[in-house]
Order: structure tokens, then C-alpha cells, then sequence
């Protein structure tokens, strides 16, 4: 089973990123359900939430992903903004169950200088107040692991973990791992360096959990703490760092998804075409 997606824009309607999902040769996708740099937004129309499932059965996508507003600071020691942006994810999940999308990708949040264990925790809390207000129907919060810019939490595995195994409700709770945010945090994967990485994922996170993966190279090198996505193979981790997450039967059914720059490559084709043409060159 293949499942390589990209994130693609909603511009015009949700069901334009199916579309264009569909065009580029897809077998799923990532979108922000809203305007990802707005606090508001507008409620979903019926309309269009009936043509983005029309769109999905029609082309056989079922495990599609969203990914919230960056604007989201689950950890923030700032109680406006945590609460601001409790009441966002909230909404970011209920549009998901309504638009039957399984997977919600997220970032962990930013600790502002409270420090790792206390914005942890705050992420877990705030995931507690969350999960009373929206019912378990179906819809996964994938804690995706970072860089590790700035306070930025997420960028060990252990992070993820942690807010796993305080949260009162952990089936509700899943992991994105992102190759470029990975590379930049200090983990190695390519060639022969992959068996080890991915013994490490098992034995803190659990293979099982992870239920996306965003395929990105890297701009910036190993441990930089930089997030700068490349397209495949051009940037700092390469072709061995993708085969074998291309080739490992553990992800066929699991979405991987571009996040690489949205351009035109020289000979005129989308980046997102050209990237995907490296990815199945690789299996």
C-alpha cells in the first residue's frame, strides 16, 4: 500500500487540496481545516463539508491529515494564551470528526522559559481540558516531534512520551515524526543508521503510535536545531536518509507527507511532482 501525500492548499475550498492531491498522483494529504494565522474562523458550511467527503470517497482518501494553527501554544505559562488556545484546538478537533479527518497533527508548544517539565505538563493539562469538551470520535492528536528552536519542546522523543503518559485519556494520543525536524534535534537515520534509530522510537515511543510522518529534507545540518525543510534528496540528510522509510513495510500505511517549499522545479513541473517521482524511485 502506498500512502505519499503532500500538504496542499484549500484555497477556493477544501476539496481543491483533494483535487490537486488527485492531479499530482497522491494517495492522500494534509490541510489546515482554517485560515492557520487567524484565532477566528468561520464555521464549516454544509456544503462544503459534504463536497470534501464526496471528494474523498470518489478518489479512496481515508487516512487524511490536518495540521492546527501554528498559533497554538498548548505550553504557554501565559494563561490568556493557553486558554486562547485551548479553546482553538478544541474547534481544530471538532472540524476534523466533522470533516472525517483521522489524524491531527500538532506541535507541542513552546515553555516561554518555564521550563521543559512544567510546559509539559501544561500541554498534558490543557490535552485534559481539551479531550472533556470533544468526545473520542475517532480523531487522533498526533504530537509531531520539532526541531527544537527556540524553548520549543517536542525535539526528544522523550517529550512526547511524557505528555503521552500524563494525559488521562493516552488512546486519544498518537506521534508524528518529521525527518527534517528529527535531523535537525540530533537524530541520525540514514543508511545503516536507521536499525538503530528505529529500535530507539520502539522503545520510548512505541512504533505503533506514530501514524504520520512528514518527509522533508533539511536545509540545516545534524543537531542544528534549525527547522529549514529542503526537497528530497537535495538537502542535508539525502537519499539515505529516505529509502529507508520509503522501503520499511512498518510505514506502508501510514501517510507520509511533503512539506518541502511549493515552487515550480526547472523543467517546469511542481516541486511536489519531482519530489514524489524521488520518493517512489526509492521503494
Amino acid at each position: 500500500m502506498r500512502m505519499f501525500g503532500s500538504h496542499l492548499s484549500i484555497a477556493g475550498g477544501l476539496h481543491n487540496a483533494i483535487l490537486a492531491a488527485e492531479k499530482l498522483g497522491f494517495d492522500t494529504v494534509q490541510v489546515f481545516t482554517k485560515n492557520q494565522q487567524q484565532w477566528k474562523c468561520r464555521p464549516l458550511e454544509p456544503p462544503a463539508i459534504q463536497r470534501w467527503r464526496a471528494e474523498c470517497r470518489r478518489v479512496g482518501f481515508k487516512r487524511t491529515v490536518s495540521h492546527d494553527s501554528y498559533l497554538i501554544n498548548l505550553a504557554s505559562p501565559d494563561p490568556a494564551v493557553w486558554r486562547r488556545s485551548i479553546a482553538l484546538f478544541v474547534e481544530e478537533l471538532r472540524r476534523c470528526a466533522t470533516l472525517r479527518i483521522p489524524y491531527l497533527v500538532t506541535h507541542p508548544g513552546a515553555h516561554m522559559g518555564s521550563g521543559e517539565e512544567t510546559g509539559l505538563k501544561r500541554v498534558a493539562d490543557a490535552l485534559d481540558l481539551v479531550h472533556q469538551q470533544v468526545p473520542a470520535d475517532g480523531v487522533v492528536t498526533c504530537l509531531e516531534i520539532t526541531a527544537g528552536q527556540g524553548t520549543s519542546l517536542g525535539y526528544r522523543l522523550e517529550h512526547l512520551a511524557r505528555i503521552i503518559e500524563l494525559v488521562r485519556q493516552p488512546r486519544r494520543m498518537a506521534v508524528c515524526l518529521d525527518t527534517a525536524h528529527l535531523f535537525a534535534a540530533g537524530y541520525d537515520f540514514r543508511g545503516r543508521k536507521y536499525g538503530r534509530f528505529i529500535r530507539q522510537v520502539e522503545a520510548v515511543v512505541g512504533l505503533g503510535r506514530v501514524k504520520v510522518l512528514h518527509l522533508n529534507d533539511s536545509k540545516k545540518d545534524l543537531g542544528s536545531r534549525v527547522d529549514r525543510h529542503e526537497h528530497i534528496g537535495r538537502g542535508r540528510i539525502g537519499l539515505d536518509g529516505f529509502r529507508p522509510f520509503v522501503r520499511d513495510k512498518t510505514w506502508a500505511a501510514v501517510p507520509r507527507i511533503l512539506e518541502t517549499p511549493k515552487a515550480k522545479a526547472p523543467d517546469g513541473r511542481d516541486w511536489d511532482e519531482v519530489n514524489l517521482e524521488v520518493l517512489r524511485g526509492l521503494e
